[in-house]
């Protein structure tokens, strides 16, 4: 009976499932990974290494995670798990910001009809018991991803040890006299009815009508006797998009410099600048107009007055250096209830104007409106439009579209407001500020600009809301003087309240009941106080992390080496925790900020409900699991927009299963290899599996440079490649024969083995940071050694320069492989043209010229080794195929002999060992021994 010589081959043999069944494979290892308690042991096992912290911005508590989340809290999750790999221990302590309207909002919304009976203890209780809820969830959303850290304790800003260190922020800085109260125009949305930071507003699209509108001359100071102009016949053009501040005008800005003319349009004189009077007529559709000879500077007009176009009262004319000649009349509508600039204008050069707000907090027009009282703003445009057309101050009107702010939480337009609030000077520490962002390295490198900028451009930082979910404003008044009162021995005493009972216990106590008299006024020596109303602004909740978090928890050190986030945190988070760090330390509490970009769909397309372009990260997982989701983060430039979309899951679907199944093939042909005693010296090794290694030491240097430069997607590009091209297209391809044919523990088949088990072993290591379940998986199914570890986590990535190859062998292997490329185009003509099936049919004939004779004539044997053919045979000629490679041309013939039932490749010695008529003499022997 004839032998069954499929029986003799070493074939793969591994449970390293070939589907990779994630969405029911990783929840089964998350609970292994927990009961394990895998981030605890991991920092125990680098204790005593050197420290690397990033620290966690914290997201919001309110609802599900999203894909920006979800790409954000992986990234982080990639590098604390390559630090832990790499020479350090890096504890993450994840975070949760659980203050602000959004959550105060779903209180009151929850209270239904109740909500104006509500106490705001009670409505506190409401919105921790909400925000606690929501963190929850979101903490086993991240760690469902994958993402480990500290999840049992992590740090959470309505937690009474943090708020009471926030209290010490806002007093340090308040001692050093960078803490303010004043009245200003601020941001402020009447939705919500609180006052706004600049973090806090993002700009969308708005319509409006762009108004030109004249004020009558009712005092002159000599301009328009000269001019010989009648002063009734005289008018200064004011241009606005807000209608609605008009009620509030008290007064119209000139550039001091500026040239300005008198325009004649029937009768009727309007001053404006020189420079905009085309532009100005052309949008008021007048055609018919005389530009009177003669032109005055904007000073000339100081302190004339101008008649308020429906209000009894007159307006004056004053200069601004913030008056600009891109746009409008070169007379600027000023309103400093209504307008940062305009307030600010007013209060530095002319105290006499006073400052009317003539809006409520829910945007309403007050008494001071006059006709148009009881009307929102919004609807207070066209009306008042409507009034001033009649009465004939209205010179001309567009309808435009224009960039205009909005609320960030509820996406509402916002106004701007003068009222009373408390600020942090940023001015008075600005060039400590401008160093301390020196001293950090940002990624990009424009994030170091962008916050200059912006630091540049902010003077005060609004740092009061009014609103009742947050840490309240630790002040007190006199109730004899009115008087503000902070002190050190005040907020300390507020500070240990807090870290006692909370914040809650402002609204549990009063004054008197915090205090036990035990301050007294500066100003009038009284010793009776009243609280603050104000809670602070979420920003300085989470500014105050650095300190509250770093500074507190003992495996965590300030500065930081890293914080990353989204980009629209060069504003928020970056910010407010640089300048809670410059005015309390001096210096920023990070040495590293990277920024990263928006999530955004296949066309590049913002993801909205009214689009129906989202994709939640738990669908992605449900379908593909999270080490696709893992995978994406990693294949991304995360430092601009990325694109996620069905097809680009699909494709990376792929990837990864090139990945997996090329672990998979090496899992296979390791299932009779005993690392501790079959392993072989690298002098036993052969060329080919030194290449190998010295590939893979290439591999680990690149991986190691993407990874320590936050450059993931090098990584994952590099991975693929080595996986796809150097591995699977290639080594793996070759060895195939010495795996499958050779004596099961011959000493070229160990070779192989060992030079496979350490590429497997170092490939699993290099994408465990990325693939957090599926290296496991690998970790898990890899022969054990002595010194393997239970978690791939727990190991290090090691170092490189054991294989490196010289410069004349990397030459060599390069030559080697684009000869290859060459022969496997041949083939597959040959194979086309029926000259041949399989490679292992084939003969190749290299036609060479006398430089490439000399190089691949001793190397005939490892050629038809590594093109996978039965001969090569090279010879000088110029016939047949010819490729890339110069001097070079390829004749594939089909191969004489016949062919070897077990190794199937074509010998002219079948059937010299009489017991085995149909293999070839090398199979026959080992199948002998």
């Amino acid at each position: 009976m004839q032998e069954d010589y499929n029986k003799t081959l070493n074939l793969p043999k591994t449970e390293f499932s070939m589907r990779a069944g994630l969405p029911v494979k990783e929840p089964v290892m998350l609970e292994k990974w927990l009961k394990d308690d895998l981030y605890e042991n991991m920092v125990k096992n680098n204790e005593g290494k050197p420290l690397y912290i990033l620290h966690d911005g914290p997201p919001y508590a309110n609802g599900k995670i999203h894909m920006g989340t979800a790409m954000n809290k992986i990234l982080k999750d990639i590098i604390v798990r390559y630090k832990n790999m790499n020479g350090f221990c890096a504890p993450f302590v994840p975070g949760y910001d659980t203050h602000g309207l959004p959550i105060e909002l779903k209180a009151l919304e929850a209270a239904g009809d109740n909500k104006s009976n509500i106490s705001k203890l009670e409505l506190r209780q409401t919105c921790k018991d909400f925000a606690l809820r929501h963190l929850d969830i979101m903490s086993g959303e991240f760690q469902r991803l994958g993402c480990i850290g500290d999840y049992k304790h992590p740090y959470v800003t309505l937690a009474p040890e943090f708020e009471a260190t926030q209290v010490r922020i806002f007093g340090e800085m308040a001692r050093k006299g960078y803490i303010y109260k004043g009245m200003k125009a601020v941001y402020w949305c009447p939705t919500d009815k609180t006052a706004l930071a600049e973090a806090e507003i993002e700009y969308s699209d708005d319509s409006c009508d762009s108004i030109y509108v004249g004020f009558e001359v009712v005092k002159d100071n000599g301009v328009l006797e000269k001019a010989g102009i009648p002063m009734e016949k005289a008018r200064f053009v004011i241009w606005t998009t807000t209608t609605w501040t008009l009620p509030a005008n008290l007064a119209i800005c000139l550039g001091p410099d500026f040239d300005y003319v008198f325009v004649k349009v029937g009768d009727t004189y309007y001053v404006m600048a020189e420079a905009l009077v085309e532009d100005t007529m052309s949008a008021c559709g007048i055609t018919e107009y005389e530009v009177v000879d003669g032109t005055f500077k904007g000073t000339d007009f100081e302190y004339m007055e101008v008649k308020h176009p429906f209000l009894d009262r007159n307006s004056l004319l004053i200069v601004g250096d913030h008056v600009t000649l891109e746009s409008g009349t070169g007379c600027v509508h000023t309103a400093p209830g209504h307008g940062a600039e305009d307030f600010e204008v007013c209060q530095k050069h002319y105290p006499q104007i006073p400052v009317i707000v003539p809006v409520d907090e829910a945007g309403v027009l007050t008494e001071e409106a006059g006709p148009f009282k009881g009307l929102m703003v919004w609807d207070a445009n066209a009306v008042i439009l409507e009034a001033i057309k009649k009465s004939g101050h209205l010179l001309g009107v567009q309808h435009i579209v224009h960039q205009y702010p909005h609320c960030w939480r509820c996406h509402h337009p916002i106004i701007f407001r003068a009222t009373e609030q408390w600020f942090c000077s940023v001015e008075d520490f600005k060039p400590e500020t401008y160093k301390a962002i020196e001293d950090v390295k940002w990624t990009p490198e424009w994030g170091k600009e962008r916050i200059t900028g912006m630091v540049r451009d902010r003077n005060d930082w609004c740092i009061s809301r009014q609103r009742t979910w947050g840490v309240p404003i630790p002040v007190f008044y006199c109730k004899k003087c009115g008087k503000y009162h902070i002190t050190e021995s005040s907020i300390d005493t507020v500070a240990k309240l807090f870290e006692k009972e909370g914040s809650d216990a402002w609204y549990k106590y009063s004054a008197d009941e915090i205090l036990h008299g035990t301050e007294t006024c500066q100003y009038c020596g009284a010793t009776e106080f009243e609280k603050d109303r104000d809670i602070m602004d979420v920003w300085f909740d989470s500014g105050s992390s650095h300190m509250a978090v770093l500074e507190t928890r003992p495996e965590l050190t300030w500065p930081c080496d890293l914080y990353i986030e989204g980009g629209d945190q060069y504003r928020g988070w970056f910010q407010s925790s640089l300048l809670t760090s410059v005015a309390c330390r001096g210096v920023a509490p990070y040495k590293n900020v990277v920024s990263c970009g928006w999530v955004v769909d296949g066309e590049g397309r913002k993801m909205s409900k009214s689009l129906g372009n989202g994709i939640a990260p738990e669908d992605i997982i449900k379908d593909y699991g999270s080490d696709i989701v893992r995978l994406w983060v990693a294949s991304s430039d995360y430092q601009v927009d990325v694109r996620i979309s069905k097809e680009i899951l699909k494709q990376l679907s792929e990837a990864y299963r090139k990945i997996r199944n090329t672990a998979r093939f090496m899992l296979g042909n390791l299932s009779d290899f005993n690392p501790d005693t079959d392993m072989v010296g690298d002098d036993k090794l052969e060329e080919l599996d030194l290449w190998a290694l010295a590939t893979l030491e290439e591999l680990v240097d690149t991986a190691k440079t993407g990874y320590d430069n936050y450059d993931f997607h090098k990584v994952y590009h590099n991975v693929h490649k080595f996986c796809v091209v150097d591995m699977s297209n290639f080594y793996l391809d070759v060895i195939k024969d010495r795996l499958y044919i050779n004596k099961l523990d011959s000493e070229t088949r160990r070779a192989a083995q060992t030079a496979m088990y350490k590429v497997l072993v170092t490939l699993t290591k290099l994408v465990a940071p990325i693939l957090a379940f599926t290296s496991q998986e690998i970790w898990e199914a890899i022969p054990a050694s002595a010194s393997k570890k239970q978690y791939v986590l727990f190991e290090e990535i090691g170092e490189t320069g054991h294989y490196k190859l010289t410069a004349e062998q990397k030459a060599k292997w390069n030559e080697l492989i684009a000869i290859r490329d060459d022969v496997k185009k041949a083939l597959e003509l040959a194979r086309n043209q029926k000259v041949i099936g399989a490679s292992l049919e084939a003969k190749i004939v290299l036609n060479c010229n006398d430089a490439v004779y000399d190089f691949a004539k001793p190397l005939e044997d490892t050629l038809a080794e590594l093109c996978i053919v039965s001969k090569a045979v090279v010879q000088k000629g110029d016939a047949g195929f010819k490729g890339e490679f110069e001097g070079l041309a390829i004749e594939v013939e089909h191969m004489s002999g016949d062919k070897c039932e077990r190794c199937w490749k074509y010998t002219d010695d079948i059937g010299t060992h009489e017991a085995h008529a149909t293999l070839c003499a090398r199979c026959a022997t080992i199948i002998e021994e």
